[in-house]
């Protein structure tokens, strides 16, 4: 069973925007602190933006501020990335993660999805 389903990716051009979900049928994710994470090919698996139980947003990624911003819907058990300005160096497999807090750590988590693929192109 998966906990948690992420869903959003696609191909889109750079400048266009995605909003990525993180939904779950398992847990409620409001008692979760939920993360985004992406791995470029090639390249380690890094933190994007996390939020905590009580609605702090923590940012990982330089590259992301004032693009990329993250958002829940309780009411859908749902969490959001929105993704704004894409840039082909945002291309990568999307995960989300729940746990107790917001970690930049991979390893402070204890469960994740099977990821989206986003890819950013002309």
């Amino acid at each position: 069973q998966l906990l948690l389903v992420e869903s959003g990716g696609g191909l889109v051009q750079p400048g266009e925007s995605l909003r990525l979900s993180c939904s779950s049928s398992g847990f409620i994710l409001v008692y979760a602190a939920i993360a985004w994470f992406r791995q470029a090919p090639g390249k380690e698996r890094e933190g994007v933006l996390c939020i905590s139980r009580s609605d702090e947003r923590t940012n990982y990624a330089d590259s992301v501020k004032g693009r990329f911003t993250i958002s829940r819907d309780n009411a859908k058990n749902t969490v959001y990335l929105q993704m704004n300005s894409l840039k082909p160096e945002d291309t990568g497999v999307y995960y989300c993660l729940s746990g107790p807090y917001c970690s930049g750590s991979v390893g402070e988590y204890d469960y994740w999805g099977q990821g989206t693929q986003v890819t950013v192109s002309s």
